[in-house]
């Protein structure tokens, strides 16, 4: 099908994949950008459940006796229970879709955000956290869903903004929380020890409403949902144990597991303890600390977009090396803000200036990073997300246990040492090398195509025979924009018919 007759087909410019070539935030355009309202929404929820009990830590901790210990517990459970959770949803979206996936997990996890109402104990309270953190398993969906339905122009953007307005619930909830809490204790008559557990049912609400809605709402890929396509010969059944083995024998998706361990990771464990950091640390009330500590989340507005839209510019600039490089600095950058921010522990307003900073940087690498993940492979591009998604889970779980949770560690020394393992483990960007496109020092091979590197590799003689690498073949048709200028062909993949 040529690039014309596909777009025919849609009321918006696609490539011969049928991936829209532009992201308008503002279109609801079936399917899409339904699918991108749907996949930003349904995460966004998952984020302001997951983070509900942070700016209502002080009056949680008093109603159930919580010592640090336990506080540090039930954070490392909201973000730990999810690491499993995400890898299982990449083979869940590479096999039944991402639809299903996102909702699902929406779905499994509401009964959690319900029985909060019902906890008495510490060991309640970590096993509902963990529960309701399941839901960020959401992520892998969300960013599979946009690499799917969003051409190489775009991807950075796409799957970025729908990430960052995702990761915005963690900021939402800072204030929002603290407000359903004012009004369930104007609700409850004073009674303050209720009104927190009445206020657990709107984040319930949020995950049923929102399941529905993606189930019904959203469409799996351009061309239709994975059971149609399946049924129609369209789409390829994977193998849930093949894309697991190209996933995890691809070392490029390690690098990333662990340099997104602490961008994502690393928001994951500032919405854990930024509220009860400034309410301890600089002596506030409740709901100024929640206010304020909602500065960081808040960031996801614009700065995701910012570093998926700056990985995209500098694609077209330099290709692929221009993505690498756009993360390293950006990564290091966040690395240096966070020990500034630590060392402005005297000040209430530098360390909410260098808090900023510091947050629009992590929420940059965010972006930047999905702005490469989508390339390091073609057939196992859930597995791929899905591990990389869990390294945020578990780069926090590492800052929680490592900086936050011992009685001796203060916390401003915690968020000091926490910035300089962000510099560190940031130079695992400079391996990540493609044979055709090359890597922060290296050029690539000139004599290497994309179809080398994504069919050759990834498939077998006989599956090449079956068909069944005939949708990459245009990935890799759309994908040699990630070449150096002097290297694109001069004809561009769009119109080229397949």
């Amino acid at each position: 099908m040529s690039a014309d007759l596909a777009e025919s087909k849609f009321s918006i410019p696609v490539d011969s994949e049928n991936k829209a070539k532009s992201l308008n935030i503002f279109s609801f355009n079936h399917p899409h950008h339904a699918s991108f309202h749907m996949s930003w929404m349904g995460f966004f929820v998952s984020f302001v459940s997951t983070f509900a009990a942070a700016p209502m830590i002080a009056i949680i901790r008093e109603d159930l006796e919580l010592t640090k210990p336990n506080l540090g517990s039930a954070g490392l459970a909201a973000v730990t229970g999810t690491i499993g959770a995400r890898v299982i949803m990449g083979s869940v979206c590479d096999v039944v879709g991402p639809r299903y996936g996102l909702s699902i997990v929406l779905l499994l996890s509401a009964p959690f955000c319900f029985c909060m109402s019902y906890v008495t104990t510490a060991a309640g309270f970590l096993i509902c956290r963990m529960g309701i953190g399941l839901g960020l398993a959401t992520f892998v969906a969300c960013q599979f869903w946009m690499s799917c339905m969003f051409n190489g122009k775009c991807v950075g953007l796409a799957n970025a903004t729908a990430a960052g307005w995702g990761n915005l619930g963690g900021g939402v909830t800072q204030f929002l929380m603290p407000l359903i809490f004012r009004g369930m204790t104007s609700a409850t008559e004073g009674r303050i020890f209720a009104a927190w557990r009445w206020a657990y049912l709107v984040p319930g609400l949020f995950h049923t409403i929102m399941g529905v809605a993606v189930m019904f709402v959203g469409q799996d890929l351009p061309d239709g949902n994975y059971k149609f396509l399946h049924t129609s010969g369209q789409l390829e059944k994977k193998s849930a144990a093949t894309t697991q083995y190209l996933g995890v024998t691809n070392y490029r998706m390690w690098c990333m597991v662990a340099t997104y361990g602490f961008c994502f990771g690393v928001e994951l464990t500032m919405n854990n303890i930024v509220a009860a950091y400034l309410y301890d640390q600089f002596e506030l009330d409740l709901v100024t600390a929640g206010t304020l500590a909602s500065c960081y989340g808040l960031m996801n507005i614009f700065a995701r977009s910012v570093g998926g839209l700056v990985s995209d510019y500098t694609s077209v600039k330099f290709g692929m090396r221009g993505r690498l490089w756009t993360l390293w600095i950006m990564q290091t950058l966040e690395g240096i803000l966070c020990v500034f921010m630590a060392l402005a522990k005297d000040s209430l307003g530098t360390t909410i200036l260098f808090m900023v900073l510091f947050s629009i940087c992590v929420q940059a690498s965010e972006g930047a990073s999905y702005g490469i993940v989508p390339y390091l492979t073609r057939r196992a591009l859930g597995v791929v997300s899905g591990y990389i998604g869990a390294g945020g889970n578990a780069g926090s779980t590492i800052c929680m246990a490592l900086f936050f949770t011992s009685s001796s560690i203060a916390t401003y020394d915690g968020i000091m040492y926490m910035g300089f393992t962000i510099i560190g483990v940031t130079l695992l960007v400079i391996p990540i090398h493609f044979p055709m496109w090359g890597s922060m020092f290296f050029p690539g091979d000139p004599n290497v195509s994309e179809e080398d590197y994504y069919i050759a590799r990834e498939f077998n003689e006989e599956e090449i025979k079956e068909g069944l690498a005939l949708s990459v073949q245009k990935f890799c048709q759309n994908s040699y924009q990630e070449r150096a200028p002097s290297m694109r062909p001069a004809e561009s993949p769009d119109v080229a018919k397949v």
